[in-house]
């Protein structure tokens, strides 16, 4: 971890420059700047570099997301899923501020936080989150904030062409409030998985697998597309969903190397598995459909990289650069099985693959984690090292991720019924999306 720190002058010297600021007039934003770098512990190069993951992940969603799933669904719906992807951040952004953070990220308890930052009441410019104590707590709440909002927006994937948009806005309140918050603070926030030793880098659990669970329960909850086995739901535009992916794929670098909270060799060492993992996630699963249908779709290789991208999340701050060529080979596999394979067997009608990109890396690598965690890179062994115990421990995360995500997801879907559609007419989903929940369409 970096640290500056400032060298203290001579006495003489600072007799003089005493002397010459008698006769100076310092502008407040000059006396401003000088209090904040002589804020006590606060990194200047770690604020900096946190301040651009941040954008970063940001991106993730906006514009990120949002082109890759518009991309990916039929034209008469790319504004409305744009639109979640949308809310989601103006949403989400809210509610952590308002009680989100506070819950997930201060407080002792085993099960949730506390409400000590309420609107962030008692923040201020010098002071720090334990978690991060080299960067302005300000920082440190926005960066987990990202994270929040990216996770809302990723459940929407699976329930595309067909949810009403006032029903997702009441669901995403109620998947963020009880499924979200808990998570962060059960792992990251000092909760009991933390207290268990469970791994996760930058979201295997607390991201990927709580939104592809969550998604998975949605579509089965909604039910299929019309049409769906029967009519063309290919995508629109694959062009949008490229480019989403490359902002996805350079915002991932935020993702995961600004998890390690400093701009330090643990970072890099994250960036680079990261990079690694995508790259052969895209080259595994393009090879396979070269193989099984003589052509390697675009929409093949860039789903093996966001596959790769979230498998190596949990594992990414643990294990050497090298081992994301091995977990992104792992992940083209094991995610195509299942969206390719998994998917048509039990029929359910996950319309981006969530769950099966999503869920499954998240899983896969939260795993993977237990056996290639490296403790010269992050503090802890596994079972390559010798610590047979940690995939296990892997395992327990998994299971109680989810069966949580699984069991509120589908009692808040059913609750959110009770007082709004879940779903859209058959008239309105074969209309489009586009007009009927926001009254325009692309021409």
């Amino acid at each position: 971890m970096i640290v500056l720190q400032r060298r203290a002058a001579p006495a003489a010297t600072g007799s003089i420059l005493a002397a010459l600021s008698l006769g100076s007039i310092a502008t407040p934003a000059l006396a401003q700047g000088t209090a904040a770098a002589a804020a006590p512990g606060i990194s200047p190069a770690d604020t900096a570099w946190m301040t651009v993951a941040t954008a970063f992940v940001l991106m993730m969603t906006i514009p990120g997301l949002a082109l890759f799933y518009s991309g990916m669904v039929r034209k008469k719906n790319v504004l409305a899923t744009m639109a979640q992807s949308l809310a989601a951040v103006a949403l989400i952004s809210v509610l952590w501020v308002a009680f989100g953070y506070s819950l997930a990220f201060t407080g002792n308890g085993s099960l949730i936080g506390s409400l000590d930052r309420v609107f962030l009441v008692g923040m201020t410019m010098d002071s720090v989150n334990p978690a991060a104590k080299t960067i302005p707590e300000a920082l440190f709440m926005l960066y987990q904030m990202t994270f929040a909002v990216i996770t809302v927006a990723l459940v929407a994937g699976s329930v595309a062409d067909r949810m009403r948009f006032s029903a997702y806005l009441l669901f995403s309140i109620g998947w963020f409030i009880f499924v979200y918050v808990p998570l962060a603070h059960w792992i990251w926030g000092g909760g009991f998985l933390a207290g268990l030793g469970v791994l996760d880098f930058a979201g295997g659990l607390v991201v990927h697998l709580s939104a592809g669970t969550g998604g998975l329960v949605a579509a089965i909850v909604i039910g299929r597309r019309h049409g769906y086995g029967s009519e063309n739901l290919s995508p629109f535009d694959l062009s949008l969903a490229v480019i989403g992916t490359g902002l996805l794929w350079v915002g991932w670098f935020g993702f995961n190397g600004g998890s390690a909270l400093a701009a330090d060799s643990r970072a890099v060492f994250a960036i680079t598995a990261t990079h690694l993992a995508a790259c052969s996630g895209a080259l595994t699963w393009g090879a396979i459909e070269w193989m099984a249908r003589r052509k390697p779709s675009v929409l093949g290789m860039i789903s093996g990289a966001v596959a790769g991208l979230g498998t190596i999340t949990p594992a990414s701050g643990y294990v050497e650069p090298w081992h994301g060529v091995v977990i992104g080979v792992i992940a083209g596999l094991v995610c195509y099985w299942a969206c390719i394979w998994l998917k048509h067997r039990l029929r359910y009608d996950d319309s981006l693959d969530v769950f099966g990109v999503h869920g499954i890396g998240g899983l896969t690598g939260t795993f993977l984690a237990g056996i290639f965690a490296t403790a010269s890179i992050g503090g802890v062994s596994g079972a390559i090292e010798g610590s047979w115990m940690q995939p296990l421990t892997q395992l327990a995360g998994i299971l109680v991720t989810f069966v949580w995500s699984a069991a509120a997801t589908y009692v808040l879907l059913k609750l959110v019924s009770l007082f709004v559609a879940l779903r859209v007419s058959r008239e309105h989903e074969i209309e489009g999306l586009d007009i009927s929940q926001h009254g325009e369409a692309l021409q």
